[in-house]
């Protein structure tokens, strides 16, 4: 954590305590931490911001096309994702939209890497947030597709190809252009659709 110290003009890191997945789960068990509320980043507990009404409609749109191309049960909204199920872990997110490889009925537990298609991530106030610290956590967990909406700039961010804690391949597209998903090739949605 950063702080702008008053009588200068430095950042200094105070001390504070990163948590894990199972501290957490703790905390969720007694009641003193909603688990709606927050998602765990790299350690820290990120503050879910509320969402607005374009937010929720541009999720909406987005979740509605994913859940026409591969199914309700399939195309999720809100999951909590199991970056590593092995060990325990400083990272929980919650993606706006998540694409399995199969039923989430046939899951158990939360999905995990191998599971996941396609993260998809509804940007407005969190934008740098989502291309940067998001992107190096789904890219290190080798998810494959992460699409980031972004709604001012009212364009998608694909990143392809994962490698090394970064995604290698990452392209803009405009309103006016089609974009389709890996994972349902020839299907493809315009840009400017989702808003």
């Amino acid at each position: 954590m950063l702080v702008l110290v008053e009588d200068t003009d430095t950042l200094v890191a105070l001390p504070h305590k990163l948590w894990t997945r199972e501290q957490c789960a703790v905390l969720e068990g007694t009641g003193v931490l909603d688990p709606e509320r927050y998602e765990l980043i790299e350690g820290e507990l990120i503050l879910k911001m509320g969402k607005n009404q374009p937010h929720m409609a541009v999720q909406a749109l987005f979740l509605s096309w994913l859940q026409s191309n591969f199914g309700p049960l399939f195309a999720l909204q809100d999951p909590t994702i199991d970056l590593h199920p092995a060990e325990n872990s400083t990272n929980e997110p919650q993606p706006d939209a998540v694409v399995l490889d199969r039923s989430i009925r046939t899951i158990s537990g939360r999905p995990t890497p191998e599971r996941v298609r396609l993260v998809g991530e509804i940007s407005d106030t969190s934008l740098s947030f989502d291309l940067k610290v998001k992107a190096r956590l789904y890219a290190r967990a080798g998810i494959a597709e992460y699409w980031v909406v972004d709604l001012k700039g009212r364009r998608v961010i694909v990143h392809r190809r994962p490698e090394g804690g970064q995604y290698l391949d990452v392209v803009a597209y405009s309103s006016d252009e089609m974009v389709e998903t890996l994972g349902a090739p020839g299907v493809a949605i315009r840009v400017g659709d989702l808003f």
